[in-house]
C-alpha cells in the first residue's frame, strides 16, 4: 500500500513538474503579436538597445524609438540596466534565452553611421525573442537633419511588424498656440511632430488676428485655416508648410469652421451662413466653383469627408438639438446616427472609416467619444469641464483633442492644453507644447 501510494505521489509529481514545464514554453506556433481589437491588450514587453556606430545619434535614435512605442500603450520598454547582453555582444543574433530571463518578448537593436558630408544611415533589426528569429529588417538614410524622422519610421515599421495595424510617428500636429490674457488673446498658428518636438510658429503674433481651425490636406503639405481681423468676417487661407506661402482661399461671412479636404485634396467641404441658414457647400479648389449640398431651415455645419469621398457627416439642430448626421457627398440619402442623450458636435470621420469621433455636452461637461457610421456602439473616451476638438491619427486608433478647465474668479488659469487617448479610452496622455494649445489637426503619413 506504501509503495502504491509513493508510486501515485511520484507519477502526480512528474506530471505537475512536466505541465509546469509546458506552461513557461513558448508555443512552437507563438507570433509575435499585439491584437489591437481585443478590449484590453496587454502592453508588450520590449527590449530596444543603444544604436551601434555614432555617438551621437545612436542613443537618441533608441530613445525616440522608444518613447514613441511606449506612448502608443501597446508597449512596455524594459530598462536598458536589466539587459543581459550590451549591444555590442548581439552581433549578428542576440542569446535569446538570455533575453527570454528579462520577459523580453521582443528586441530592437541597430547601429547608426554619420558621414563628414552631412548623411546618416540607420539599420535595425527587430527579433521575435520567443521563436528565436528576426522578425523585421531595414536600412534608412537621410540628412542628419532628419535623424528624429528616421528613428520615427521606425518606430512605425515595428508597430506595423507586431500589430500588422499602420503607425502614426512620423506625422506632424498643427494647432493654435495661445498665449496672452483673455480679454486679448493672441492666437497664432503652430506646428510640431506628433511627440511634441520641432515646435515651429507659423504665423506671426497679431492680437488683432484670430486664427482658427487648422485643416491638413491629404498630402500633409498644406494647412487650410480660418482668420478673423479686427473681428471683421473670416476669411480662409491656405498655408504652405514647405515654402511658407499662404493664398488666401476665399471671404466666407457666416463660416464658424475653417473648411475640410475631400481624400483627393481637389474639394473643400464647409458650412456657410447665407440668408440666415447655416448650410452645407462644397468648393472646387481648381475653379472654384461652389455647390451647396443641405437646403434647410436648420443650422448645418462642421462638415468631414469619409475616407472614400463618397460620404459626409455633418452636425445639424434639424431635429430640434445639435446631432450628427451623415448623407451622401452629393448631399442626398441624409440619415440621422446619434439618439443619446446630449448635444453632438464636430463629427469627424477615421480615417479607417469605422468609426466617427464626436464632441458631446451633456449639462456642464463636455466629452470625447466615437460611434460607428450606423450610430452604433457609442464609447466615451474623455469626459471633463470642457473637451473638444477631436481630430485622428492616420491609422485610425488614436485620436487628439483639446482640453480646458476652469478658470477661477479673477480669471487666471483654465487654460487649453492637448491630449490624445486610444480608442479604448484607457490610454490617455498630455501633450506638452511651450504654450496653451487649442484645435489640433493630425497630419496624414509624412511623404
Amino acid at each position: 500500500m506504501n509503495l502504491t501510494r509513493a508510486f501515485e505521489n511520484g507519477i502526480v509529481g512528474f506530471l505537475a513538474a512536466v505541465i509546469a514545464l509546458v506552461s513557461v514554453l513558448p508555443s512552437a506556433h507563438a507570433e509575435l503579436v499585439i491584437d489591437v481589437n481585443k478590449p484590453n491588450p496587454q502592453p508588450m514587453p520590449i527590449a530596444i538597445t543603444r544604436f551601434l556606430g555614432s555617438d551621437r545619434f545612436g542613443q537618441d535614435i533608441a530613445q525616440v524609438v522608444s518613447a514613441d512605442l511606449e506612448r502608443s500603450g501597446l508597449f512596455r520598454p524594459i530598462d536598458p540596466n536589466a539587459f543581459p547582453q550590451q549591444p555590442e555582444a548581439i552581433g549578428t543574433q542576440p542569446r535569446f534565452e538570455d533575453w527570454k530571463l528579462i520577459n523580453a518578448q521582443a528586441l530592437v537593436n541597430g547601429r547608426a553611421e554619420a558621414t563628414a558630408d552631412g548623411q546618416i544611415s540607420v539599420e535595425f533589426r527587430l527579433w521575435d525573442v520567443l521563436a528565436g528569429q528576426m522578425k523585421e529588417g531595414q536600412r534608412l538614410s537621410s540628412t542628419t537633419a532628419g535623424w528624429r524622422r528616421i528613428a520615427h519610421k521606425i518606430s512605425d515599421m515595428i508597430y506595423h511588424a507586431i500589430t500588422s495595424e499602420s503607425g502614426y510617428f512620423d506625422t506632424q500636429i498643427v494647432f493654435i498656440a495661445e498665449s496672452g490674457p483673455a480679454t486679448r488673446r493672441t492666437k497664432q498658428l503652430a506646428i510640431m511632430d506628433q511627440d511634441g518636438f520641432g515646435y515651429k510658429v507659423l504665423t506671426p503674433p497679431d492680437p488683432k488676428q484670430m486664427i482658427l481651425t487648422p485643416r491638413f490636406s491629404p498630402s500633409s503639405r498644406e494647412i487650410a485655416y480660418m482668420s478673423y481681423f479686427n473681428d471683421k468676417q473670416p476669411r480662409v487661407y491656405l498655408f504652405d508648410i514647405d515654402s511658407g506661402r499662404q493664398e488666401m482661399l476665399g471671404d466666407f461671412p457666416g463660416m464658424t469652421f475653417a473648411p475640410r479636404f475631400s481624400p483627393d485634396g481637389n474639394r473643400v467641404v464647409m458650412s456657410l451662413a447665407i440668408n440666415g441658414a447655416s448650410q452645407i457647400y462644397t468648393m472646387d479648389l481648381r475653379t472654384r466653383e461652389r455647390r451647396q449640398l443641405t437646403s434647410t431651415t436648420a443650422i448645418d455645419t462642421s462638415p468631414s469627408y469619409s475616407p472614400d469621398g463618397k460620404k459626409i457627416t455633418f452636425n445639424s439642430d434639424r431635429g430640434g438639438s445639435p446631432q450628427i448626421y451623415v448623407m451622401n457627398a452629393d448631399g442626398s440619402g441624409v440619415q440621422r446616427i446619434s439618439f443619446g442623450p446630449g448635444r453632438y458636435y464636430t463629427p469627424v470621420w477615421s480615417p479607417r472609416g469605422d468609426l466617427i469621433a464626436f464632441t458631446k455636452q451633456e449639462g456642464d461637461n463636455f466629452s470625447i467619444g466615437i460611434l460607428r457610421p450606423d450610430g452604433k456602439a457609442e464609447r466615451i473616451l474623455d469626459q471633463s469641464f470642457l473637451s473638444e476638438g477631436p481630430t485622428w491619427a492616420p491609422n485610425g486608433r488614436v485620436l487628439m483633442f483639446f482640453r480646458q478647465g476652469r478658470s477661477d474668479s479673477a480669471g487666471r488659469g483654465g487654460g487649453p492644453h492637448l491630449y490624445s487617448v486610444d480608442i479604448t479610452g484607457r490610454n490617455l496622455r498630455e501633450i506638452v507644447t511651450p504654450s496653451e494649445a487649442s484645435d489640433p489637426a493630425w497630419s496624414p503619413l509624412i511623404p
